[in-house]
């Protein structure tokens, strides 16, 4: 397998900065060999629409700076929009569970919700952070702006917070 096209997709994929060791580990290569793989990714992606981020230990795929206006122009439109029922449902998730990683997220959502993070973060509904069980890995969280929004104190003054809460239970234990 192309390493560089390898490194590309998890990338895309991803859809959030990656840190090196998770890389080498998806990929099952060297760190000398994922720098390699990183030198070419960079260099192929020169004079396309889409960059090679490296921050601190991390890897992530961006726009170009070339593009800058055209995503801002998209994204102000994207935000003007409601933000839809899968929305709706992942932020749910989040106030009742959270935080939560993405694999988790995914998981009770039963698909993937990468695209949706995306448009939750960017709107400010919610907040990536480390994970402290994984630290390749991020949570998700309702943002204190979103709870200010919703007149809510603590999570627990969320409608139905036991019944709810109690279903997302009982639902994980029987799918452990």
């Amino acid at each position: 397998m192309d390493r560089v096209l390898a490194l590309e997709a998890v990338l895309f994929w991803k859809g959030e900065p990656t840190t090196r060791a998770a890389l080498a580990e998806f990929l099952a290569v060297s760190e000398g060999e994922l720098q390699s793989a990183v030198e070419e990714l960079r260099e192929r992606l020169m004079g396309r629409g889409v960059r090679l981020l490296e921050v601190y230990d991390t890897l992530a795929l961006v726009t170009a700076p070339e593009v800058a206006e055209l995503i801002a122009r998209i994204t102000k439109e994207e935000l003007s929009r409601d933000i839809g029922k899968a929305g709706l449902e992942t932020l749910s998730v989040i106030l009742y569970r959270g935080p939560l990683s993405k694999p988790e997220i995914d998981y009770i959502r039963g698909v993937n919700s990468q695209y949706i993070l995306r448009s939750l973060l960017v709107r400010g509904l919610i907040e990536r952070l480390s994970n402290p069980k994984d630290s390749r890995t991020f949570t998700y969280r309702a943002t204190p702006e979103l709870l200010a929004q919703l007149g809510v104190t603590t999570m627990q003054t969320l409608p139905e917070w036991e019944r709810i809460t109690g279903e997302l239970d009982v639902f994980m234990e029987k799918h452990e």
